[in-house]
Order: structure tokens, then C-alpha cells, then sequence
């Protein structure tokens, strides 16, 4: 019985071990594909450099497919938001650090917002604007009082969509209730 015992332990510890590396791994993958402007707050609420300067060029336009007039638009593959006008002019766009879970691509409207909460990480966000529910999971942008990018578990299901608390701001004024967001691949 002995043998088997020494055996099975080797099999856990071999097991546990491999789990440790796997988490490991995709953790620092995690914290590499980390937009910039998410990795430090910015500093006194400078404006974020992903905004253009007054009279300076327009950030890139979204997505092709990604809807017609005023909306947000949300690249699931590029980890980016658009922020769009009614002149199909991009006022703003910005890269963001997704949750766990995501939204499936199609077109959303904005269904509630929240000032200030505490984000399902367990982290002090503000300016929450949720537009989808995913298995229970609201998803939605959010910035971190702190500044920090999510970094949850791998098996916590998070839809916080983080954005630097400029980019936060101004997401804020711009998604109000029943805006469109066009979630694209």
C-alpha cells in the first residue's frame, strides 16, 4: 500500500506543479498584453495620450462593420474602444485590459451606469457603463480608482472592461443610457 501511496503522491505533486507553471504562464501573458496607458495611472487626471490634442489629427477610424451614426465601439481581438460621433468621426479611441468574460459580437445599448462600486475583483471602479450580461456576468467599461488593470484568477468571472480613469471620464459622458455599443471580433 505504501508504493501505491508514494505513487499517487508523485502523480498529485507532478499534477499540481504542471497546474502551477500553466497559471503562471498565462498570468504573465496576462500582464505583457496589457494595454500602455493601463499599466500606470496617469498622473493629476492628465489627459490620457490616447486623446487627440486640440487641432491635432483624429485618432483612427473603427473597425470596418462596426455600425453607422453615434456609438461604441468595442474590438474584442484588439483589446480597443471607439468612441464615435454622429459625423462617423472617432472623438476618441483608447486600448483597453477585458475581464474574463466576453460579450459576443453584435450590437448592444447601454443599460445602466453606476458612478462608483466595487468591481466583481473586489476593486474600487468608477464610472461603470454596463450594456451586456453574460451567464449572470454583467459586462461593462469601468476604471479603477486605484488605476490597476484586472488581474483576476483564472477561473473568477469578471466582465469589467478597464479603462484608464481618463479614458473612464470620458466613456462617462459619452455612453449614456441606451447609446449604442457594437461589439466586433
Amino acid at each position: 500500500m505504501t508504493a501505491v501511496a508514494g505513487t499517487s503522491s508523485a502523480v498529485v505533486a507532478g499534477l499540481t506543479a504542471a497546474a502551477l507553471a500553466t497559471v503562471g504562464l498565462l498570468g504573465h501573458q496576462a500582464s505583457v498584453n496589457v494595454p500602455a496607458e493601463l499599466r500606470r495611472p496617469s498622473a493629476g487626471g492628465a489627459p490620457a495620450a490616447s486623446e487627440a490634442p486640440p487641432g491635432g489629427p483624429r485618432p483612427a477610424a473603427p473597425p470596418d462593420r462596426s455600425g453607422r451614426g453615434v456609438r461604441v465601439v468595442y474590438s474584442l481581438g484588439d483589446d480597443r474602444v471607439w468612441l464615435v460621433g454622429g459625423d462617423g468621426g472617432v472623438g476618441r479611441t483608447f486600448g483597453v485590459s477585458p475581464g474574463t468574460v466576453d460579450p459576443a459580437p453584435g450590437t448592444y445599448r447601454v443599460t445602466s451606469r453606476s458612478k462608483r462600486v466595487t468591481g466583481s475583483d473586489g476593486v474600487p471602479v468608477e464610472h461603470v457603463v454596463r450594456f451586456a450580461s453574460v451567464g449572470g456576468t454583467a459586462i461593462g467599461f469601468s476604471a479603477a480608482v486605484d488605476g490597476s488593470a484586472p488581474a483576476p484568477g483564472p477561473k473568477a468571472r469578471t466582465g469589467g472592461v478597464r479603462e484608464t480613469r481618463a479614458d473612464g471620464a470620458a466613456m462617462w459622458r459619452f455612453a449614456t443610457i441606451g447609446r449604442t455599443v457594437v461589439v466586433v471580433p
